[in-house]
């Protein structure tokens, strides 16, 4: 039965010095998480359509689906929420809202229908947390008569069944509105979900890893795993298991064998590693750990319960101390920790990041689960490998830093992303520093290329970096995994990387060596990572380097025009460094005696390091943002060999500021078979 109305609350609108009620909620149970989501969802109550079948919160923005299926996505995506809090026993007074609004919305006599779904439709993805929601929360289907049940059926089932999908996780989407349907005796398709799981099966990869899609192109990102495979397997186990047990014990295993691999891509604090698209999702990264509750799989050694409950709750609780991410109504803006469109793909409207209420899932577990019932732990830090490599997605985990840290090679997206070299193609993610994308297409500082090597063949104009490799690999020295790829930015341009992930005893170091066939005259820029510019004291532009604040840059930063300019440089051996919410820095090892002995007899000149001042909003967690950088010309013909280091000590609890730069000056150790490498063939 429909819940009893209930007075609305009064409208949000955020001032100045406004806290979103988010974020006052001490999380420590599952109540505390109810109320969390309920602060989510009031907000959007003023944003219902007449008939609440469609929700527009404030953005305003397109993209490259119509207006209407965005204001969709505003209605379904909270539903991943509701469904499961009302699967778990809670109550919301907005129930009713959303039930008229699926009666309009799958009406085609409404002045509020959605529209029948097209090939390749974005109302496909908004039918999976509709199906959700319809599986696990039985009063929505029980409030509706019999013409508008008919309805429901031919919007959800019939008139998708037979159409087109693109080949990848969408897949996933049809099989849920069919689930949906199934769970409440109504008509659907058993062979068509059969025939998508049977195609969704062909991107496994092993070890829990499932591939965005068939093979031709690398893509295992959060979608993999929280986002859509991983955690709508989970799903299925829970809702499916009986009906089909072997698949579910599959998935199960599958699970267990990602979960070991995940549990990489947070950190102590409680963030999540930004990598690849859509992570203005948000904290949906963190549902996978409460829809392993979901579907009740047994944690594999050394997870417990504990840990999966920290793991969530602390992501959440990072999540509460971003307060830029809210719109003046209190609904989740594009972006990641304040808004941004420059990160945003074309598939992002206002209403988008609701899929963070996926986070949620754990809402449907029972109170007496383990999940609920376990004391929250802290990250197993002492139990997991600091650096590991991870085969499927091609990446090496290194928390030596004090941050999670991916070095990464070989994926891309299988589409002309925006932004798709930065997102997919950077040498090095961070929990701390995130990525950074372009914001133009006019010099370095719009660029923005942190964490990759920019190469430009037209005086520093436009930049071109890795996007596709030729080959990517993982490799061991000394027992060390080391990741390997070879790239062509252009046509007669070469370039082999090695990333080698850092050691004990130089833990806030890690090395990048590119070897560069050039059959062109190009100019090299390599950035480090990103770090916020501002100063503590009134937010303005760093300074040079205080040894009282324990702040500031070395050199000293220009400015985004004249950069040709003796103050602002410095060799390539001495590198630049920028400290503010921890420091990050770059240095020039070829120039060292030895190796630099080796490249072109020594005659070859140093490159220089200095600061570049990025566009403001191209990094997704600080909005005005320097990157230490090394630059060089190439010209014509040469073969070269850059070996560069790059310094990260993010900011911490307990860690003093004048504590920022104390591994600085102790340089890391060439590795012997990186000087053996070049010394054959110089």
């Amino acid at each position: 039965m429909a819940s009893s109305p209930s007075t609305p609350s009064p409208p949000l609108l955020l001032g100045y010095n406004s806290k979103h009620p988010f974020t006052k909620i001490p999380l420590t149970n599952r109540t505390s998480l109810q109320n969390l989501l309920k602060t989510l969802l009031t907000p959007l109550t003023p944003h219902f359509s007449p008939l609440k079948a469609l929700i527009r919160v404030p953005g305003g923005t397109a993209t490259r689906f119509d207006a209407r299926a965005s204001e969709i996505e505003g209605f379904c995506r909270p539903l991943w929420g509701l469904g499961a809090l009302l699967a778990g026993g809670g109550s919301s007074p907005l129930t009713d809202h959303w039930i008229e609004g699926i009666k309009a919305g799958t009406d085609p006599s409404s002045p509020e229908f959605w529209g029948w779904a097209r090939d390749n439709d974005q109302r496909m993805v908004e039918m999976c947390p509709l199906g959700f929601l319809l599986a696990v929360a039985p009063q929505f289907w029980d409030s509706l008569n019999e013409r508008e049940r008919e309805n429901v059926e031919k919007w959800l089932g019939e008139a998708v069944n037979g159409k087109e999908m693109p080949d990848t996780n969408w897949l996933w989407f049809r099989v849920f509105a069919n689930i949906g349907l199934k769970k409440n005796g109504g008509r659907y398709e058993q062979a068509r979900m059969e025939r998508d799981m049977e195609r969704l099966n062909g991107f496994f990869r092993g070890d829990g890893w499932s591939n965005d899609g068939p093979e031709g192109i690398w893509q295992q990102d959060y979608y993999s795993g929280s986002f859509a495979i991983q955690f709508l397997q989970l799903l299925y186990v829970e809702l499916e298991g009986g009906d089909d047990p072997v698949k579910a014990g599959e998935f199960k295993k599958r699970a267990q064998d990602y979960a070991l691999d995940f549990v990489h891509y947070f950190d102590e604090e409680g963030r999540a590693t930004p990598f690849g698209r859509s992570v203005g999702y948000r904290f949906a990264m963190a549902g996978f750990w409460g829809a392993l509750a979901f579907a009740d799989v047994e944690l594999p050694a050394p997870l417990t319960w504990g840990m999966g409950k920290g793991l969530l709750l602390r992501n959440l609780r990072w999540w509460q101390t971003q307060h830029d991410i809210w719109s003046p109504t209190g609904t989740l803006t594009i972006g990641y920790c304040y808004p941004n469109t420059y990160m945003a793909e074309n598939y992002n409207s206002p209403m988008s990041p609701m899929w963070a209420f996926l986070a949620f899932i754990c809402l449907a577990v029972p109170e007496s689960h383990p999940f609920w019932t376990s004391e929250e732990e802290a990250y197993p830090t002492h139990l997991l490998e600091k650096t590991k490599a991870l085969k499927h997605p091609g990446h090496i985990i290194s928390y030596l830093g004090g941050h999670k840290m991916i070095l990464s090679s070989g994926q891309a997206c299988s589409y002309p992303m925006k932004g798709t070299h930065a997102k997919y193609g950077s040498f090095a993610y961070s929990s701390a520093y995130g990525y950074s994308v372009p914001t133009g297409c006019f010099t370095l500082e719009q660029f923005a290329l942190a964490s990759q090597l920019g190469l430009s063949d037209d005086g520093g104009e436009v930049w071109k970096t890795r996007r596709l490799c030729e080959s990517a690999v993982i490799i061991y020295h000394d027992s060390r995994p080391v990741l390997e790829s070879i790239w062509k930015p252009f046509p007669d341009v070469k370039i082999k990387t090695y990333l080698v992930p850092p050691v004990e005893e130089t833990r806030n170091w890690h090395l990048r060596i590119h070897r560069i066939e050039a059959g062109r005259e190009v100019m090299t820029a390599d950035g480090a990572f990103a770090i916020c510019n501002e100063r503590m004291e009134d937010g303005r532009y760093l300074d040079l380097y205080s040894t009282e604040t324990h702040e500031g840059t070395l050199p000293k930063i220009i400015g985004n025009y004249d950069l040709d300019t003796p103050e602002g440089r410095s060799s390539g051996e001495k590198g630049a460094f920028a400290v503010s919410k921890g420091a990050v820095g770059i240095c020039a090892m070829e120039e060292s005696t030895a190796v630099e002995e080796s490249i072109a007899g020594g005659k070859r000149k140093e490159r220089w390091a200095m600061l570049v001042n990025a566009d403001p909003n191209s990094n997704l967690i600080s909005s005005r943002t320097v990157i230490p950088t090394l630059q060089d010309t190439i010209n014509k013909g040469e073969v070269v060999w850059y070996v560069t280091a790059i310094y990260a000590k993010p900011e911490k609890e307990g860690v003093e500021r004048s504590a920022y730069l104390d591994g600085w000056d102790r340089r890391p150790v060439i590795p012997g078979w990186v000087r053996k490498e070049i010394e054959i063939e110089m």
